[in-house]
């Protein structure tokens, strides 16, 4: 099957990020930055598109990728093997003595996080440190060795239920979460995670933004994701039926995987010190039931009714409407590119053309 990078539609997505006339790339020219969860679903497209743009150009920034696992990411990023701008760092960031010989960066991106409900439900301790225990280690080095600026990426899932108060959660929304649940694990270590920044800012002088993701998708989506959409995107890609484990009236958002790092990169490049911005945009917000509907349209297949796994209740979101305001964001002059229709379909494609 055709590697993704060889892929003419992924390529599109590298070009568009790379030429998106809203993200400062000055300020990345000649300097290096060090993401962890590098081979995630939005790591490895951000790091494809750096490279990317230091195969184009002249631009000179270093990747100092993190990895638990070194042979997974080599695999990840086989293209880039002989690229000058690439490293490879085997480390645990929840072990901060894997991270004692990391070199300096300029830019930290604490990307490395459980993302989906199996993972919530069967692995809740490593869920909750890589974003407790994991971002402080990441803060520490950031400190230590002079980094300009350090990102956190947060989610949607730090503003819990909604009160029925408002129909988008802006960045001052808080709403309601059950701390006493297996599955608060996630929402819980988030907002921890982004305490910390702030504790970070003011106890030691370090420079914080904070992005918060929506539900994410894409062709680097990861095969062991257990998210809904992932199921309705792996059912669509083997002609089965679409299967819905609830009525599907739970009202997101979605980003796809190229919008959420330029997303990612705006607030990197753009973002106000100490500040939290929304990744989404309403014209890719749906209820899950027509989402299954799209995808099973695309797959010439039906939508069918099942009921969940024990272990996958056990890590369902309980939230029935999750819709992000994205307006900061984009007066930061964000603006995603791919319609979520249009961006089903290019996923599906490419999932299915470059599978091995």
């Amino acid at each position: 099957m055709m590697a993704l990078l060889n892929h003419p539609l992924y390529q599109q997505d590298l070009e568009q990020i790379e030429s998106a006339t809203f993200l400062p790339w000055a300020r990345l020219a000649g300097s290096s930055i060090c993401p962890s969860g590098a081979t995630g679903m939005i790591g490895s497209c951000l790091v494809d598109a750096i490279l990317w743009k230091n195969q184009k150009e002249d631009f000179g920034c270093s990747v100092c990728v993190l990895s638990r696992n070194r042979e997974k990411a080599e695999k990840r990023f086989a293209a880039w093997t002989d690229s000058p701008y690439l490293q490879i760092v085997t480390c645990d960031v929840n072990k901060k003595e894997t991270l004692a010989g990391l070199p300096p960066c300029d830019y930290v991106l604490h990307l490395a996080s459980n993302t989906h409900p199996v993972a919530y439900a069967t692995d809740p301790i490593g869920t909750i440190t890589a974003n407790i225990t994991g971002t402080q280690n990441l803060l520490e080095y950031a400190v230590r060795t002079g980094a300009k600026r350090f990102l956190f990426a947060s989610s949607n899932e730090i503003y819990g239920e909604n009160r029925g108060d408002t129909e988008f959660f802006d960045e001052s929304y808080s709403g309601y979460i059950d701390c006493n649940t297996l599955r608060a694990g996630y929402p819980e270590s988030k907002r921890c995670g982004e305490a910390l920044c702030q504790a970070f800012r003011k106890q030691s002088g370090l420079d914080v933004v904070i992005a918060r993701l929506t539900r994410s998708f894409g062709p680097t989506l990861q095969a062991s994701d257990t998210k809904a959409l992932s199921q309705f995107l792996n059912n669509g890609l083997k002609k089965e039926d679409i299967v819905l484990k609830s009525a599907g009236t739970q009202f997101y958002s979605y980003t796809y995987s190229a919008d959420a790092v330029t997303g990612l990169l705006t607030v990197l490049l753009k973002g106000v010190d100490g500040e939290a911005y929304n990744v989404s945009d309403s014209s890719c917000d749906t209820q899950l039931k027509d989402l299954a509907q799209t995808i099973a349209d695309f797959a010439g297949t039906k939508v069918r009714f099942e009921l969940p796994g024990q272990t996958e209740s056990l890590g369902f979101s309980k939230a029935t409407k999750a819709r992000l305001d994205g307006s900061k964001l984009k007066q930061l002059g964000w603006r995603v590119h791919y319609p979520l229709r249009a961006a089903l379909q290019r996923t599906l494609t490419m999932l299915g053309e470059t599978a091995h």
